[in-house]
């Protein structure tokens, strides 16, 4: 699957114009069918489509894990991609309490939301105590470039990175969209396994980001932008380790439930 293209573009200087090019992150819409009902158009990347499903699955509490996925099947279509899931026996039933056609863009939204009192989706035990330190935070954020060939190409796509507590980055996912790029890596690791302490991200920490990071049962977020409030209360409210505003010099501790930056 492609993921860039170059297209052709006027080239405006101070004193002249000219001929050039740019290479673009394609974003296009993919339709998520589950068990033969419609349930999100997300504008997004069409690459990784399988690890993306199994992710989404996953965040959206329509499967509890990667063998809970029975199928995936993403194809081309006329308008788009479709990627039609097919759940096993036991989850079959949750579709049908969510489901939702609906469009998102690269944003913002909760998919399969019918209302605010379904805000609030249960998340499974307790956020387990990072390992990782300072000195790893910096090192993943130092290596994330070289890790992000869509973003060096394009300019216009969003990471997420598993990092070990070494601060070593053992997965990396790219999307247009920053929910689409952590949902990516999310599947990417329930279908193999990596020995992950934090994730990182460069997109503000919102919500849905924090939400998504639960499911996975990781320690600790961190991301380059920063966090909004219903983040830090939904952190807060689990135990999720948050850090914000990332930067080779600085990063800010929003939430540190187990100590693991105590101030001098």
């Amino acid at each position: 699957m492609t993921s860039s293209r170059v297209a052709p573009a006027a080239m405006l200087r101070p004193g002249d114009i000219g001929a050039g090019e740019r290479r673009l992150a394609i974003e296009a819409p993919v339709a998520v069918e589950v068990d033969g009902l419609g349930y999100a158009v997300m504008m997004m990347t069409p690459a990784e489509l399988e690890a993306f499903a199994v992710g989404f699955m996953l965040t959206e509490r329509l499967a509890d894990s990667a063998a809970d996925v029975a199928d995936v099947d993403p194809f081309a279509g006329e308008a788009g991609w479709i990627v039609r899931v097919t759940l096993a026996e036991r989850c079959r039933g949750r579709i049908h309490d969510r489901v939702r056609h609906r469009t998102s863009d690269t944003s913002c939204g909760l998919c399969g939301i019918a209302g605010l009192e379904q805000l609030r989706r249960p998340v499974a035990g307790r956020t387990p105590a990072p390992q990782a330190k300072a000195a790893a935070l910096f090192a993943a954020l130092d290596g994330l470039r070289a890790r992000q060939p869509l973003n060096a190409a394009t300019g216009a796509a969003h990471a997420a990175a598993a990092c070990d507590a070494a601060g070593a980055i053992v997965a990396t996912c790219e999307d247009v969209g920053r929910h689409n790029a952590l949902d990516k890596l999310i599947g990417t690791l329930a279908l193999a396994p990596q020995n992950a302490d934090f994730f990182l991200v460069t997109s503000r920490l919102s919500f849905e980001m924090v939400d998504k990071a639960l499911v996975a049962g990781v320690a600790m977020l961190v991301g380059v932008s920063a966090p909004t409030t219903l983040a830090v209360e939904h952190a807060r409210l689990h135990g999720l380790t948050l850090v914000a505003l990332a930067r080779p010099d600085a990063m800010l501790v929003m939430n540190d439930p187990w100590a693991a930056f105590p101030l001098p």
